[in-house]
């Protein structure tokens, strides 16, 4: 029995996605907002609600894996290497300007919070600036370092759950035009809607016989990128499993993309973000009443202003660099929600052309923030002594 239920879960995080871009067809407002933003909304829906029981929450992570290792070289696959040095300065740029924004605002909070007589806000600092530089892989690194209770650190990624589901639906939505008002136009060519795939007729390619060698080839290329990562990440030790994965899945699909019987093979990209509409459903739905339940008050204090904060504060300085508002986006996300979002993204700005950049500068900062959040912890520890 629990095993035809985890199937029948299986089929629905699948299938949740086809329902919207089916639906897409009959309702303006929808093809208006994108499928991104409709399946993240989707599962934001579906996880407060409670309707999903606690026995299908096994199967919605395994989902939620295998569909971002997959997506991730999918869509790396089309990738021209050759183009990232059009964007590769900005991009970099931008990801130091994000690192610096965040460790001011996670400095300024450690003062408030302690002159509010918070215990060790250090902690609370160094666990913000290793989210927001890298994501969550980053944070167990940082709580072993610092010593930090299990409560704190739970409550920590409890409450930034929440901020975190909050702030990708405002960098899905309002964002763009938002920051547009202040920020460079783009220098990436964006995807005309015409052209961008989002339709049922577009992704019902994949189910046709003539379909079916593309899309076998481009699965078991994908396929072959996910093992060998999976394989080979807990035989590096300079950096976390988790952290590895994500590195060696982007290097096999941008090496994977020098082959060009794998780069031009048009089903790859289709599959690769129909996998990210079911990310975006499946991590939106890990959303729980439980969690809005739980928040401290003065912990969401700190995540909120740390969140959103530094992404203001990193707009302004992307606005003094000169920087384009979708450079600005792709690596705010990158670095306070991980690289693993930063398809999700790209795509809901129909700038493809941003992927690599995300990606790579999304690394960066996975690779920096354990040392950074910890560092600087450490210097205020000794500094408020």
């Amino acid at each position: 029995m629990q095993t035809m239920t985890e199937i029948l879960a299986a089929v629905f995080f699948l299938c949740v996605p086809a329902a919207i871009l089916i639906g897409m067809r009959h309702v303006t407002l929808a093809q208006k907002l994108g499928p991104i933003v409709l399946c993240y909304a989707a599962g934001l829906l579906l996880g407060v609600s409670g309707m999903m029981p606690e026995s299908t929450d096994g199967i919605r992570t395994s989902v939620t894996e295998a569909s971002l290792g997959l997506a991730l070289p999918l869509l790396l696959f089309s990738v021209d290497v050759r183009a990232w040095r059009h964007v590769a300065g900005r991009a970099l740029l931008s990801m130091g300007l994000a690192v610096i924004a965040v460790v001011f605002v996670a400095t300024l909070l450690f003062y408030l919070f302690s002159s509010g007589g918070v215990n060790e806000p250090e902690q609370l600092s160094a666990m913000a600036i290793g989210m927001y530089t890298g994501g969550i892989a980053n944070l167990g690194a940082i709580k072993l370092a610092l010593a930090i209770p299990d409560a704190r650190y739970l409550l920590f990624a409890t409450v930034d759950t929440v901020v975190g589901a909050l702030y990708l639906m405002f960098v899905l939505t309002l964002a763009p035009r938002f920051f547009g008002f202040f920020l460079n136009p783009s220098a990436v060519q964006g995807v005309d809607e015409d052209t961008a795939g989002d339709s049922a007729e577009s992704y019902s390619e994949l189910l046709r016989k003539g379909s079916i060698p593309g899309v076998l080839t481009a699965l078991i290329a994908a396929g072959l990128c996910v093992g060998g990562a999976v394989v080979l990440a807990p035989l590096v030790t300079f950096a976390g499993p988790q952290i590895m994965v994500i590195v060696l899945l982007t290097s096999f699909g941008l090496l994977a993309s020098f082959i060009p019987q794998i780069r031009n093979n048009p089903f790859a990209p289709k599959i690769g973000m129909y996998l990210i509409y079911v990310f975006s459903f499946c991590v939106a739905a890990s959303m729980d009443l439980a969690a809005l339940a739980e928040m401290n008050l003065s912990i969401l204090g700190f995540v909120v202003v740390a969140t959103f904060g530094s992404l203001l504060l990193h707009a302004l300085f992307c606005r003094l660099a000169k920087v384009d508002v979708d450079t600005f986006l792709i690596t705010s996300v990158a670095a306070i929600m991980s690289p693993a979002f930063v398809p999700m993204v790209a795509r809901s700005l129909r700038k493809p052309g941003l992927l690599m950049s995300g990606m790579t500068t999304g690394i960066v900062g996975f690779a920096i923030g354990n040392y950074l959040g910890i560092s600087v912890a450490l210097m205020l520890a000794s500094g408020g002594n």
